[in-house]
């Protein structure tokens, strides 16, 4: 994290993750075109002061065999996702917030990080709420793997459960959220 501001982190180590990432479809490529962008003329890039959009962190997580991911019902935007949100000012790496997220958001202690790069990457308009105008959540993803069963919903949360795709395919079609289940789920 810069020292001169600690709600923004390094542009560096965020422009590197970036760069080694291969986007899986045509979407996550123009997501990354502008991502990079936007990490590179922002400097308040992860501030989620920064008016038009900022960086977020998710945790996509699946359990060791791959036959289910780990889902909320988001009470403010009334949809199915992954753990995620905000970076924050003690946070010292997108990674971390994600990991932060992650255990802030379901109880999960022992989650483990299945790669140290980026696994999946999303823009999404985040709707005016009070004082906040729209803006976009440029959200970079991290996967996680969990044997732990037992989680604690958050106040942020209506639900949270362990899906396989079928149960996933009766709350969601966001494309997003299913090109992640086709990275990880297997059809068994």
């Amino acid at each position: 994290m810069s020292e001169l501001d600690p709600m923004h982190l390094d542009t560096a180590p965020v422009l590197a993750l970036l760069a080694a990432y291969r986007p899986q479809d045509a979407d996550e490529l123009h997501a990354l075109e502008r991502i990079v962008q936007f990490v590179s003329e922002t400097p308040a890039f992860a501030d989620r002061l920064t008016p038009i959009a900022h960086i977020t962190a998710s945790a996509w997580v699946t359990d060791p065999s791959r036959q289910k991911a780990l889902l909320l019902h988001h009470k403010k935007l009334d949809i199915w996702v992954q753990p995620g949100g905000h970076v924050e000012s003690n946070d010292t790496s997108l990674p971390a917030a994600s990991l932060r997220e992650l255990r802030e958001e379901t109880g999960l202690a022992d989650a483990r990080l299945v790669s140290e790069g980026i696994f999946d990457i999303d823009i999404h308009g985040i709707p005016a709420r009070g004082s906040l105008a729209a803006h976009d959540h440029m959200d970079i993803r991290f996967w996680f793997e969990s044997s732990q069963t037992h989680t604690i919903l958050s106040d942020e949360s209506h639900e949270l459960a362990w899906m396989d795709r079928e149960a996933i395919d009766r709350v969601t079609h966001e494309a997003s959220i299913w090109r992640m289940v086709n990275k990880t789920l297997t059809n068994r």
